[in-house]
């Protein structure tokens, strides 16, 4: 099954469970591609000691899980995309939910 995954939150223990939620279907043998909105966007610098979230992107990656964040979000944040996140545009977020079988948001 190919599974979206639209992630628009900053809070750590969310977008841990997100990932959490891609590894275990990567690891399930689905396809899982990763679109970060609004807040999402600063996925590399909300984590903390609890809620490992650099660890779990990277483990998300490795299993073959696909990111891209909206460069309109980033550039809002005066962010760039990065090897990890690259920056996508609305465009690749439809085609996100058009592509998946079932999408869902954190």
């Amino acid at each position: 099954m190919k599974l979206g995954v639209i992630l628009e939150s900053r809070d750590p223990e969310t977008v841990w469970n997100a990932l959490r939620f891609g590894v275990a279907g990567l690891a399930a043998g689905h396809t899982v591609h990763l679109f970060l909105m609004g807040g999402g966007v600063e996925i590399e610098s909300v984590g903390n000691a609890r809620y490992d979230v650099t660890g779990e992107l990277a483990h998300f990656e490795t299993a073959g899980g696909i990111v891209l964040a909206c460069g309109t979000c980033l550039k809002n944040r005066q962010l760039t995309g990065s090897a990890a996140c690259p920056a996508g545009t609305m465009t690749d977020c439809v085609d996100l939910v058009v592509w998946a079988d079932k999408t869902v948001t954190f």
